[in-house]
């Protein structure tokens, strides 16, 4: 009997790993779906603090399921009477002092929260949560030493002054100190560990939002003592003076603050939300590190537009693909027409059709609007002032079911496989920390620096090879096998490379990798930068232009045709599923290069640009003639012998009203 037991036990046993395999198998060839229950939008759910019920998230948890949403993400923000004043001028509103809202991280806070992501499990709604209240990083319980600090000023503290505790201050920790990360997230994560059961939630953190007087003198006890040990010189004379009239010092300081920001911050962030269950979600954006290493931390990398303009989303979906990450998100809509409030709850589906196909042409596969704000069942009288509304109510309301259909197809077709690569672009992230701060026209509240990249985009007689960025960091990682450089899901026939500064471990692995074969296109000989220079360097850069496989002409290099070749492209993406298959989508024209703001209407389009391209796939030409019909975008499936299909994703908007630009308020 007791045999029997145990053959009994062990064939079950054998079933349950059995089980477990091929539940494995369906879960990668489902793509996101280990992530995410489909790949339709999300949206972040603006709760303001006041009194939440269960009636009121129910309500709108339906309300956003019956609409085409797939999520939400929970961000927790100030009560409404914080901003009385901006929004009785802005909108005719007026908020009373309202004091019922749960106690931050209380167990009612915890037990309203832990019911919402029960409800959305049950209706099949992905729920995140953003990690802490507004942004950026900031506590009620954080000491004095583990608040933010910069150089010379003792007395300096940035201030939290709208999150879900106000009129009780929270201080924005020290992104530098580990311990500062604990004293701020251990509170949180312990207070959501129930809302954590059930389906696998991302827990989200925002860009890099510390005080722009801080940015480039930004300190933490003992980061002189490690810069003097890491390159032999004392770092105050040149804080004393001002750091920005010392490049080569600038750059040695942004080196060593990469690495306290990394350890202090985002690996403790991985590290935190990995413990708990959850997945990172994280926006890496203007961080003072070598951005595209730092995204390659994190499970899910996220762009932002239209705050940032769409191109930028090229670097993160690069990081993405260099470190095998499947899901590339966007804060997608932000202050879209402008900041404050510009056209709000006036919005029009076919500009935001044009910037969504925008960040689609640049990688992002996920998308998470900004924002629906909390609304009680029976009232939609409440907003966000720098978001575009999804709720009820809205201006995008009787179209939002359809469009979010398109948002899902394809999102879930750029999903499939990987991302295309053929040509790597060497990042000019040491030309940005050389040069400092952007010129005075390129600066806002949130922009300050040239290394935080959101102004760069690929060279022109590059765009038809797919390229892709690459750092220092991913060039050390790399292999070269089979004539091919090979790191993560990405393979380049060619490195192109044209800076004016580069690091000389990056010098010397671009000769390492160039000695092994590798084509390289050298448009111009990099300077070293950093305080003290190599006796090598010269040496180096000279070997390098001496080899036959380098030249400073790309058409001598790449050796073979573009992916995609034509008198005028549009911007697109590509992904390669596991049949070889291509899918390539092409963007509308009118959503090539965007910049902040959109005026209303800029979607605008009343006839089809037709293209004539040139397909080159496995050595297969296909000539190819293209019609864009207005608004729309076009996705192509190539088959590995040539062959073209259109994938039908047609959604047609309404013609937006073209109107003036409205005066931006700035009401803080």
């Amino acid at each position: 009997m007791k045999q029997s037991h145990f053959f009994l036990l062990g064939f079950i046993f054998f079933c349950f790993l059995l089980s477990c395999e091929q539940y494995q198998s369906t879960d990668n060839q489902k793509g996101l779906a280990s992530y995410y229950p489909s790949s339709k939008p999300c949206t972040r759910w603006w709760w303001f603090a006041t009194k939440i019920k269960k009636v009121d998230i129910k309500h709108q948890l339906d309300w956003a399921k019956k609409n085409n949403f797939g999520g939400v993400e929970i961000a927790w923000v100030y009560p409404l009477y914080r901003y009385d004043k901006m929004y009785a001028r802005a909108y005719n509103r007026h908020y009373p002092k309202d004091t019922t809202a749960q106690k931050w991280l209380s167990p009612e806070w915890s037990k309203i929260v832990g019911y919402t992501k029960r409800y959305a499990d049950s209706i099949g709604m992905s729920c995140d949560f953003t990690f802490g209240s507004a942004w950026p990083s900031a506590g009620s319980n954080i000491e004095p030493k583990y608040r933010t600090r910069i150089y010379g000023d003792s007395s300096f503290q940035q201030l939290l002054t709208f999150a879900w505790t106000y009129p009780e201050t929270q201080y924005v920790i020290n992104h530098l100190d580990s311990n500062a990360f604990y004293q701020f997230a251990d509170p949180i994560g312990n207070a959501l560990a129930e809302a954590l059961k059930g389906s696998k939630s991302a827990f989200f953190t925002d860009s890099w939002e510390i005080k722009l007087n801080a940015t480039n003198k930004i300190w933490t006890e003992g980061f002189e003592n490690s810069f003097e040990a890491k390159f032999g010189y004392d770092l105050i004379p040149f804080m004393e003076q001002g750091i920005d009239s010392f490049p080569d010092v600038r750059y040695d300081y942004m080196l060593l603050l990469d690495e306290y920001v990394t350890n202090g911050f985002y690996k403790p962030y991985v590290k935190k939300c990995k413990e708990l269950g959850a997945l990172s979600r994280v926006q890496c954006l203007a961080a003072p590190t070598d951005v595209m290493t730092t995204y390659s931390l994190v499970d899910i990398p996220e762009s932002e537009a239209m705050l940032n303009n769409p191109n930028y989303s090229r670097v993160v979906s690069s990081s993405a693909c260099l470190s095998s990450k499947k899901v590339i998100s966007s804060e997608t809509f932000t202050c879209m027409y402008g900041f404050p409030a510009t056209y709000l709850r006036k919005e029009q589906t076919a500009d935001l059709k044009m910037v969504a196909d925008a960040l689609f042409a640049q990688g992002v596969n996920l998308h998470f609007y900004h924002g629906m704000p909390y609304n009680p069942a029976g009232s939609d009288s409440i907003d966000f002032f720098a978001t575009t509304y999804f709720g009820p109510g809205g201006s995008l309301e009787p179209e939002l079911p359809a469009f979010n259909a398109y948002m899902e197809k394809v999102s879930g077709l750029l999903q499939k496989g990987k991302t295309y690569s053929d040509v790597a672009l060497y990042i000019p992230y040491e030309d940005g920390v050389m040069q400092g701060a952007y010129p005075k026209e390129r600066q806002r509240v949130w922009v300050w620096g040239e290394y935080e990249l959101r102004y760069i985009d690929p060279p022109k007689e590059t765009e038809g090879y797919h390229p892709l960025w690459i750092n220092r960091h991913f060039l050390e990682q790399a292999s070269f096998e089979d004539g091919k450089l090979k790191v993560g899901d990405a393979q380049f026939s060619t490195l192109y490379i044209d800076v004016k500064f580069m690091d000389n471990r990056a010098l010397k692995r671009v000769l390492e990798l160039a000695k092994m074969g590798l084509r390289i296109c050298l448009k111009q000989s990099p300077k070293e930068p950093g305080k003290a220079k190599s006796k090598n360097y010269i040496l180096m850069l000279d070997e390098l232009a001496s080899l036959t496989n380098v030249s400073e002409n790309f058409q001598e290099v790449i050796e073979h045709p573009p992916l995609i070749d034509g008198d005028s492209l549009p911007e697109y993406w590509a992904r390669i599923d596991n049949n070889g298959e291509l899918y390539l989508f092409l963007a509308q024209f009118p959503a090539k290069d965007l910049k902040y703001p959109l005026y209303s209407g800029q979607s605008f389009a009343n006839q089809s640009v037709i293209r004539e391209f040139t397909f080159t796939i496995n050595g297969n030409s296909i000539n190819q003639t293209v019609e864009f019909k207005p608004y729309q975008s076009v996705m192509l499936k190539i088959t590995p012998n040539g062959e073209v299909d259109l994938v039908d994703i047609e959604f047609v908007p309404k013609d937006p009203i073209v109107r003036p630009k409205e005066k931006q308020r700035m009401y803080f």
